[in-house]
């Protein structure tokens, strides 16, 4: 994975089941890894399995986005074409319901 993230950068993420009180297009989202029409989108973070709950949308398919949880060593598996998942290095951290895809794939 291009851009892994640090440490430091993974202890800023809450962790799970910490924003579960907190609706969907409310919650923040602390991370953005993409590659080609793919994004998935970090609300919460889990060390102990390295485990990331959020919202993922792949190949542009808006009607079968999601929130769901998807695993760190997964995203770094993925390869097209020899490019490697990349990690958003200029985001900062934006309520879901800011978010241009997060709206698209929830209709809105």
């Amino acid at each position: 994975m291009w851009n892994e993230p640090s440490p430091s950068d993974l202890a800023k993420i809450p962790k799970p089941y910490s924003t579960e009180k907190i609706p969907l297009m409310e919650k923040m989202i602390y991370g953005h890894f993409f590659i080609g029409e793919s994004d998935w989108y970090v609300a919460e973070y889990n060390p102990a399995d390295r485990v990331y709950f959020g919202y993922a949308i792949l190949n542009q398919d808006y009607q079968n986005a999601e929130w769901g949880y998807f695993a760190h060593d997964e995203l770094a598996a993925i390869r097209v074409g020899g490019i490697e998942v990349d990690r958003d290095l200029h985001w900062t951290p934006t309520k879901a319901g800011s978010i241009e895809d997060i709206l698209r794939g929830n209709g809105l």
